[in-house]
């Protein structure tokens, strides 16, 4: 799948920091059962990529990617878990050029209007904004509208359920990353029913 087809299928992405491989499976399920079918797994614990192999395993049908990679060897270690796109904070040549050896799409993390010449230079144009809230939010999103027309975005980093709404009333956003729909509380204390239950609630919300 491309990228713009990824972003489309539920109009929130949950970015997931999974510190147990236990929890894996069941948060999962969870998300994926409230109706929240592309799940964002940040390599920012030791058991990250288990995580992404262990939640492929548990709901094949939802779309697991790989978040937070930084480096290009990052690229290859998560195609080996089964990871079906990637998401980078930033983007260089380096990474850039990673993205081409793998089997999956990348979304790349821009803040800036250079930051997206970079990443249309590289043939991309479909980006995460990040961090979204600290960058300008709606207000830059909107700016970018104009010499950008044909870019959209995955607006990401301090979105809440109450802001979500007026971001994806934006032409140029095809969805949003927010981390509200799997509390870290809820997670340690094996909430599924309450996780899922906010998965509903995001999931319908409207692009």
């Amino acid at each position: 799948m491309k990228i713009r087809d990824i972003l489309t299928l539920a109009p929130v992405i949950p970015v997931l920091v999974v510190d147990q491989l236990e929890h894996a499976a069941p948060l999962a399920r969870a998300l994926y059962d409230g109706g929240l079918t592309v799940l964002e797994i940040t390599l920012r614990t030791p058991v990250a990529l288990q995580v992404i192999e262990a939640m492929r395993k548990a709901v094949p049908q939802a779309v697991i990617g790989a978040g937070t990679l930084a480096t290009p060897a990052d690229f290859k270690r998560c195609e080996a878990v089964g990871a079906q796109f990637a998401v980078t904070p930033g983007l260089t040549p380096e990474l850039a050029a990673a993205a081409q050896d793998v089997d999956y799409p990348l979304l790349p993390g821009v803040a800036t209007a250079s930051e997206i010449l970079g990443a249309l230079q590289c043939g991309i144009d479909t980006l995460k904004f990040f961090p979204a809230q600290q960058a300008g939010g709606i207000p830059m999103l909107q700016a970018f509208a104009g010499p950008f027309a044909h870019v959209r975005f995955c607006p990401t980093g301090g979105i809440s359920r109450d802001s979500a709404p007026g971001f994806l009333k934006l032409p140029n956003v095809l969805c949003v990353g927010g981390s509200w729909v799997a509390p870290a509380a809820m997670v340690r204390g094996g909430d599924w029913q309450g996780i899922e239950a906010l998965a509903r609630d995001a999931a319908a919300l409207k692009a």
